[in-house]
C-alpha cells in the first residue's frame, strides 16, 4: 500500500514542475475539472513562476522546484520538464513522500527509470508515467473491438507520428536527451503496448540521424510472438499522418491520430465500412491521466492501473536497446 494523502474535500491539489507548453496544457486541463486543481507551480525563477501564476488562476508561485516539493498542501507532483532533466526533480520529490507524475519519456534511459522506480516502491509512494494516450477511453473502446472478434485476428499493425520540428533544441542536443524516439516514438511503441503484450520475437530498425547524432526519423518492425506484424515510424523532420490501423483476417480498425485519437473507424471484409465511433468529449485528453491518479491515490496504490511500473520501464529498456543499435547517446548513458 501506498502512504496515505488527505486531499482536502477530495481535490487532488496538483503542483506543477515547469512552465512550458506542456505545463500550459497542463494546467488549462486542471482548470477544467473539479476533482483536481492546479494548486501551484514551480519554475527556477519566481518571475516565471508569478507570470504563469497569474495566467492560469493558480493559488501558489515558487521560484524553485524544492519549495514546490516542500509545500505539504500539493497532493501530487506534475514534473513537465523535458525528459533529461525528470530524474533529478522525482528522485528529490520520492524522497520527500510526494506522489509524482512524471511526463514521457518517463526518463533518459532504463537505468534512470529503475533506480527511480524501485525508489518509489522502497519508500512506497505513488509514481506515474504521463504518457496521456494510456490513460484515455480510446484504449478500452479498441480493445473491446479487438475482443469481440470484429476484425478477426489481428495480423498486422502500422503506426505513424510525425511533426517538422526544425531545429529544436529538446530535438538536436544531447544533453536534452534529443531525437524523435523518446520525444515520438514512445507514442508508437505504446501504440503497440496498450492492444498487444505478447513477446517480441524478432525487432529490425532503421534512422536517419542529425548532424548532432540524434535520430531524426525512424522505423522500426516488431514481430510478435502471436504473429503479428508492426510496422512503426516515428519523425521529427516530417508533417506524419499520425494514422494508427490494426488489420485483422475479418478488417480493420483506423485510429485518426495516435497522439490523442479522436474516431475509430471499423472496416469489414475486403474494407467495406461499418462504422465510425467517437471518442467522448475532452478538456484537452491530458484529463483522463489526473484522474486516473487521483483514483490511484484514493485507493492507495503505488501505480496507476493504466500504466503499471513494469511497462513504463519495458519501453524504456525497448528505447534503450534501439538507441544502442542507432549508436544515439546522451550524457546520462555514461
Amino acid at each position: 500500500m501506498a502512504k496515505s494523502i488527505h486531499m482536502e474535500n477530495d481535490v487532488l491539489r496538483v503542483g506543477i514542475i515547469g512552465t512550458g507548453w506542456i505545463a500550459e496544457k497542463a494546467a488549462i486541463t486542471l482548470n477544467g475539472l473539479t476533482e483536481c486543481e492546479a494548486y501551484a507551480v514551480g519554475s527556477r525563477s519566481q518571475e516565471t513562476a508569478d507570470a504563469f501564476a497569474a495566467k492560469w488562476n493558480i493559488r501558489k508561485a515558487y521560484g524553485s522546484y524544492t519549495e514546490l516539493i516542500a509545500d505539504p498542501e500539493v497532493d501530487l507532483v506534475y514534473i513537465g520538464t523535458p525528459h533529461s532533466h525528470h530524474y533529478d526533480v522525482t528522485k528529490e520529490a520520492l524522497l520527500a513522500d510526494k506522489p509524482c507524475l512524471v511526463e514521457k519519456a518517463f526518463m533518459a534511459n532504463a537505468r534512470q527509470a529503475k533506480e527511480i522506480i524501485d525508489l518509489a516502491h522502497e519508500r512506497k509512494v505513488f509514481l506515474a508515467e504521463a504518457i496521456w494516450t494510456r490513460y484515455q477511453p480510446v484504449v478500452n473502446m479498441v480493445r473491446e473491438l479487438i475482443n469481440k472478434g470484429q476484425i478477426g485476428t489481428p495480423r498486422l499493425l502500422t503506426a505513424t507520428l510525425g511533426y517538422s520540428m526544425g531545429d529544436k533544441p529538446r530535438i538536436m542536443r544531447p544533453d536534452l536527451c534529443g531525437g524523435a524516439l523518446l520525444d515520438l516514438g514512445v507514442y508508437v511503441l505504446n501504440f503497440v503496448r496498450m492492444f498487444f503484450s505478447a513477446n517480441i520475437i524478432n525487432i529490425e530498425s532503421l534512422c536517419v540521424k542529425s548532424k548532432t547524432g540524434m535520430d531524426l526519423t525512424n522505423a522500426i518492425s516488431l514481430v510478435l510472438e502471436d504473429g503479428l506484424l508492426c510496422n512503426l515510424q516515428s519523425s521529427a523532420a516530417c508533417v506524419g499522418d499520425n494514422i494508427g490501423v490494426i488489420a485483422g483476417t475479418e478488417g480493420n480498425l483506423i485510429i485518426d491520430n495516435i497522439n490523442n485519437p479522436q474516431q475509430i473507424t471499423v472496416n469489414g471484409p475486403d474494407r467495406t465500412y461499418i462504422e465510425t465511433i467517437h471518442v467522448p468529449q475532452q478538456i484537452t485528453g491530458y484529463e483522463y491521466q489526473f484522474l486516473a491518479c487521483r483514483q490511484a491515490l484514493i485507493d492507495g496504490i503505488l501505480e496507476p492501473r493504466e500504466m503499471p511500473h513494469e511497462e513504463t520501464l519495458y519501453i524504456m529498456q525497448l528505447m534503450d536497446s534501439l538507441r544502442q543499435k542507432w549508436g544515439v547517446r546522451y550524457p546520462m548513458d555514461e
